[in-house]
């Protein structure tokens, strides 16, 4: 959980769209005091967050999202159009985790090896890569749930429903995701096999 950014980083990812769902409603559905209370508290998170020693180039992405989001909104007039960059966020991540697994080059096992320091020596364990591509299909399946509650919800441009989608689907779904997947992998390996920690050739 805390290679994948923890707790906090989903409480972040879920604060700007609070803000402008609150703003947008708040100021009497402008678009502007939404997109501006977004931003505000976009970078106010992204200057704790650096103040706290986070990575620069994530921080500014994270920011950079909630801006394009907002100027989408105020380009088209349409308040629920300030969620299309995380509409796109979700559909480029599931493509990612599904051709990571095509490739055999799962991301799980790539997260997973990393903070274990394995580099390279979990794929050379047949039975391990296996574990490593099914649960990484439970993070397609985040991705895809999103999609399948946010693409309806912006048609009919519900702006109130996509917000609180946004906090239901962020980390309580993430929290879901790590546990499901830890409960596939476990359940991948055979009883003779030592384990994450002990990768075979």
């Amino acid at each position: 959980m805390r290679l994948l950014g923890g707790r906090g980083s989903a409480v972040d990812a879920s604060l700007p769209p609070i803000a402008f769902g609150l703003g947008w409603f708040l100021g009497g559905e402008s678009i502007a005091i939404g997109g501006g209370a977004a931003v505000v508290v976009g970078a106010l998170i992204a200057g704790w967050r650096l103040h706290r020693g986070a990575r620069p180039l994530a921080v500014l992405i994270s920011l950079l999202a909630v801006l394009v989001g907002a100027l989408i909104a105020l380009y088209t007039g349409d308040a629920a159009d300030f969620f299309l960059p995380r509409l796109a966020s979700n559909v480029l991540s599931a493509l990612v985790w599904m051709i990571s697994i095509v490739i055999r080059w799962p991301l799980l096992g790539v997260v997973v090896g990393a903070a274990l320091g394995q580099a390279r020596r979990w794929r050379r364990d047949p039975v391990l890569l296996r574990a490593y591509s099914r649960a990484s299909w439970v993070w397609v399946g985040q991705y895809v749930v999103r999609l399948v509650v946010f693409i309806p919800l912006w048609l009919l441009g519900a702006t109130g429903a996509l917000t609180i989608a946004q906090v239901v689907l962020t980390w309580p779904l993430v929290a879901v995701c790590v546990a499901a997947s830890w409960w596939v992998v476990r359940r991948s390996l055979p009883p003779e096999h030592p384990g994450l920690r002990h990768p075979r050739s």
